[in-house]
């Protein structure tokens, strides 16, 4: 289904959708009560859902049409703007599945493409998962109970992994990659991370377009109660600090003289996705070798995997969110299927866990 106040928008993304073979619009709506009117009649498995409509906006839509059909899988969709932004992520608070940003206007084709290729691979990632559905997230003490919930309640088989053995060294530098569910994981984890923090630098990119990182790092501050923002060019790397990746750019790790700095850039996208997990990853062996811990979290595709092996290959430990409790199990699960994992945890272990090594424990 599709809510959106704009005939053109309605038009171009049910467009889009009738072309895949394995998608059908079943609705096209201009207004939150319209859908919250129909989703009963018309049963979407996702839908993609304005912010800003007359009537009744998308953040009033969206508790209403989970009341009526729980395990929908809502993607809200806006323009860039900060209050788009903070918006976005209350809704990823309150049960919505992802975010995509809108193009300002239809007319610049390249955004267009992008907005579209986003869109059907969003669609058709959450489409495959609807008969894997996921179990409760543990919601952070920031977020109301129906942030605990993300499609349903019906838990998947164990899958059986090959680990690889811990390797005792300890961690240096903590970092983290993430995509799709990855602010709702991080910010539980964050929460409980607060003595690692103190020990190591913290390093975090999240897929994320510009503005939506700048308000995650300040919700991240809150629940961490630590020092986190948006990375900046050649800043040194310290403990007590979360650097987070900015929308739009790379992070990187380089020394520079006797410090240990960041890198930004706008290259190319990797794995479709810039920022990227793996160009973190792969630099920062450079630069802590054997002594890094990185864990991979909730998200699409295999972003991090490529660099998780190298961190592996140089010594390092890798952890990432099981299944059961991943928004999409792409990345995660990439890493675990390519054995470089010493543990695939649900996500409320997962700080447990890190906690254990930082004091010493690697069982």
């Amino acid at each position: 289904m599709i809510v959106d106040d704009s005939a053109i928008i309605r038009g171009l993304i049910s467009r889009w959708i009738e072309a895949e073979p394995d998608m059908t619009v079943v609705g096209s709506v201009r207004t939150g009560l319209d859908a919250v009117n129909q989703v009963e009649r018309v049963k979407p498995d996702v839908v993609v859902l304005d912010i800003e409509m007359p009537d009744m906006d998308g953040i009033e839509a969206l508790p209403l049409l989970l009341a009526k059909k729980r395990d929908l899988i809502i993607i809200m969709a806006s323009t860039l703007t900060r209050r788009n932004a903070e918006i976005s992520l209350r809704a990823l608070s309150l049960g919505a599945s992802d975010y995509i940003p809108k193009p300002e206007s239809t007319r610049e084709s390249g955004a267009a493409e992008i907005f579209k290729r986003d869109l059907i691979l969003k669609v058709r990632q959450f489409g495959a998962g609807l008969n894997r559905a996921a179990s409760p997230v543990l919601p952070s003490p920031a977020l109301p109970r129906s942030a605990s919930y993300i499609l349903s309640q019906t838990l998947p088989a164990p899958v059986k992994f090959t680990l690889r053995p811990f390797s005792p060294n300890m961690p240096r530098v903590l970092l983290i990659g993430s995509s799709t569910g990855g602010p709702q994981a991080l910010m539980s984890l964050t929460a409980r991370l607060g003595p690692v923090i103190d020990r190591v630098p913290v390093l975090i990119t999240q897929h994320m377009p510009p503005t939506f990182t700048t308000i995650l790092a300040e919700h991240l501050a809150r629940v961490a109660n630590r020092p986190v923002r948006e990375a900046v060019q050649g800043e040194a790397i310290k403990a007590g600090r979360v650097y987070l990746a900015p929308g739009g750019l790379h992070m990187r790790v380089a020394r520079q003289g006797d410090a240990n700095v960041i890198a930004l850039d706008d290259g190319p996208q990797i794995n479709f996705c810039r920022p990227a997990v793996d160009p973190l990853f792969m630099s920062a062996i450079g630069i802590w070798r054997n002594e890094i811990l990185a864990l991979i979290l909730t998200g699409m595709g295999s972003d991090g995997m490529r660099g998780g092996k190298d961190i592996v290959a140089a010594g390092g430990n890798i952890i990432a969110q099981d299944e059961a409790t991943s928004v999409v199990w792409g990345m995660p699960g990439s890493a675990a299927n390519a054995g470089i994992c010493t543990a695939v945890l649900p996500l409320d272990q997962i700080a447990q866990r890190v906690l254990k090594i930082f004091s010493g424990e690697h069982a």
